[in-house]
């Protein structure tokens, strides 16, 4: 115990601590100002040369000039270059990258490239666009047709399974939501919202807005009116409710003036008083 005293009072124990202390310090700052920075290429970058409209053996020597690796990321067939030549480039050219970074390159080719159209039926819209743009292939016209499920494939302009030509267009049908058969609108007219609703929704319809409107006249959250008020609808269709709410009673204050009527019949004398009295 006296012996740690003596340590922790000594002079020399706490220089030989500040001198460990400031050698870590040291160590640190010049591994992040140089070690660091040898070792990630820091501050240091190389602008990606353009190689579009060269042949690929060009833009491959070009690249290694430049530090920079390459590859060849897709095929596709384009009248206005060669065959083999660079038809497009990722990263663009005239940006700053690492060194060593790889390039992928798009090579034009003689004979277009083919691919199995993917089977698009039941996909949403937006996974169909995908699949096709993964396979090279364009989404043509898109047409909507009634059907029960909003935005699904229901057929598409090229087989599923067949090869064509990267680059076709492909039509495609597509569910509008509404389905293609009429269903007897329910009468749900002085119906709870919530048995309106499940009534709605059992006939093969959609509950559309729901409005409210105060009213003395009906129990609050029944349905006053509705609309279409059709015999049948198409499947999907929507219904508007309008909805009671309770009503919220307000004084009405009478304004502008009071006109105090002092020719009334009680305070006027009998006809002919007068008459009468000069006759007597």
């Amino acid at each position: 115990m006296k012996s740690l005293l003596k340590l922790l009072t000594s002079k020399t124990f706490y220089l030989a601590l500040g001198s460990v202390v400031a050698a870590v310090i040291s160590i640190a700052i010049l591994f992040d100002l140089f070690i660091m920075p040898q070792y990630t290429n820091y501050n240091k970058g190389v602008t990606v040369p353009d190689v579009t409209k060269l042949s690929l053996e060009e833009a491959e020597e070009l690249l290694e000039r430049y530090g920079l690796r390459h590859e060849v990321h897709d095929r596709r067939a384009n009248s206005v270059y060669p065959a083999n030549y660079i038809i497009d480039q990722a990263p663009a050219p005239k940006q700053i990258v690492k060194p060593n970074r790889k390039i992928y390159l798009t090579v034009n080719t003689a004979v277009t490239p083919q691919t199995v159209v993917p089977n698009l039926v039941n996909m949403s819209l937006r996974n169909a666009e995908i699949q096709l743009e993964n396979h090279g292939l364009v989404v043509g016209t898109r047409s909507y047709e009634s059907s029960r499920f909003r935005n699904t494939i229901l057929r598409q302009s090229v087989a599923p399974g067949d090869t064509v030509s990267r680059g076709t267009i492909v039509n495609l049908a597509v569910s509008d939501g509404l389905g293609s058969r009429q269903v007897n609108v329910p009468d749900v007219e002085g119906m709870r919202l919530s048995e309106a609703q499940q009534a709605i929704i059992r006939a093969g319809l959609r509950v559309g807005e729901i409005r409210f409107q105060p009213s003395r006249d009906h129990t609050p959250n029944t349905v006053i009116e509705y609309s279409p008020k059709e015999e049948q609808l198409t499947e999907g269709e929507s219904i508007l409710l309008i909805v009671a709410e309770r009503f919220d009673a307000r004084e009405e204050v009478e304004e502008g003036a009071i006109i105090d009527d002092t020719t009334s019949t009680s305070n006027q004398p009998p006809p002919d008083s007068d008459n009468q009295s000069q006759e007597n």
